[in-house]
């Protein structure tokens, strides 16, 4: 059976949460071979086989993650070379296009990102795809080189599938090219105890409608265990940060359930949140816009409903 490379995202080892979903994923296509780069292979190596990674690459040199993405594209080509995957799955976000981008050029292969499902189809691997701010679902195949493919998190369910997990290093020189920018400091960012905003099964985003304060839609999220996103009013207002923006110019999720708070439903808005599978939207005004594509909608003033279907969601936790 042909391998499916998978490029793990991971802080230290701490593998996330999109790498278990693009390891199902490749399960449907063919045997998945996880690629972990950086350190903390070891730590990795337990997750990675719990999902089905039956072989684990590893690339733990100094210079794998102190340049931006070029050590991991040239990384990846080299076990392209070496394996002739079906595929390669990367996440998709800000890094995970560019590295498939590069991918697809060092190895003229066709690219696909922000894939929401990925199947094996009759002419090979078949993405999934909404685009024109979700107006449209477009299928689409690689006729050209390796599929590489970038999916967006939360495409799909997590399924355990116990594999091997042979951990195998890879040697492969980093060339100079590779190393012209360099990454001088990291800091992680503030933790907050709530989960990532593109990894998060459910989202509460505030817009407009909250007239900068944030509080019921922060209490709302925490009883739900839930990611706090923004709109771009919001965010343009300095009513909360840019990193939390949900939009087209923003950060693009696709949760389990999104609760849209004060927001209007412009199309830039609409963008970065219209693959979610179950909608919900509280806005005062009948007429908005999000009412068209949402699956539950309440017209009422945020600051009545939310605290109110706060104390509900305490309640039915007991």
């Amino acid at each position: 059976m042909a391998e499916v490379l998978v490029l793990v995202d991971h802080v230290d080892g701490k593998v996330r949460k999109s790498t278990a979903e693009l390891l199902t994923i490749a399960r449907r296509l063919g045997e998945p071979s996880a690629v972990h780069i950086g350190p903390g292979a070891e730590t990795a190596q337990v997750t990675l086989a719990k999902y089905g990674a039956e072989k684990v690459y590893t690339f733990d040199a100094p210079e794998a993650l102190e340049y931006l993405v070029a050590p991991q594209a040239e990384v990846l080509a080299a076990l392209v070379e070496k394996t002739s995957p079906v595929a390669v799955l990367i996440p998709s976000n800000s890094a995970g296009k560019e590295i498939a981008g590069r991918l697809g050029i060092k190895t003229n292969s066709g690219v696909i990102t922000d894939a929401v499902d990925v199947t094996a189809g009759g002419e090979g691997v078949e993405t999934t795809q909404s685009v024109f701010a979700g107006s449209y679902t477009v299928k689409a195949t690689v006729n050209q080189g390796t599929a590489i493919v970038a999916v967006k998190p939360n495409s799909v369910a997590i399924e355990a599938a116990p594999a091997a997990g042979t951990v195998e290093a890879v040697d492969v020189t980093v060339s100079d090219a590779a190393k012209a920018a360099k990454i001088v400091e990291s800091k992680p960012k503030e933790a907050t105890g709530r989960p990532e905003l593109t990894e998060a099964a459910i989202v509460v985003s505030g817009g407009r409608g909250t007239g900068g304060d944030f509080g019921p839609v922060e209490e709302f999220a925490d009883s739900l265990g839930a990611a706090v996103g923004a709109s771009r009013a919001a965010v343009d207002a300095g009513w909360y940060p840019h990193s939390n923006q949900v939009g087209q110019t923003g950060k693009q999720v696709s949760p389990q359930l999104y609760v849209a708070a004060g927001i209007s439903g412009a199309i830039q808005h609409r963008a970065g949140m219209q693959t979610s599978k179950t909608i919900v939207a509280v806005n005062k005004d009948e007429e908005a816009p999000i009412f068209e594509l949402v699956d539950f909608g309440v017209v009422g003033d945020l600051f009545t409903v939310l605290p109110q279907a706060t104390e509900a969601v305490k309640k039915a936790k007991g």
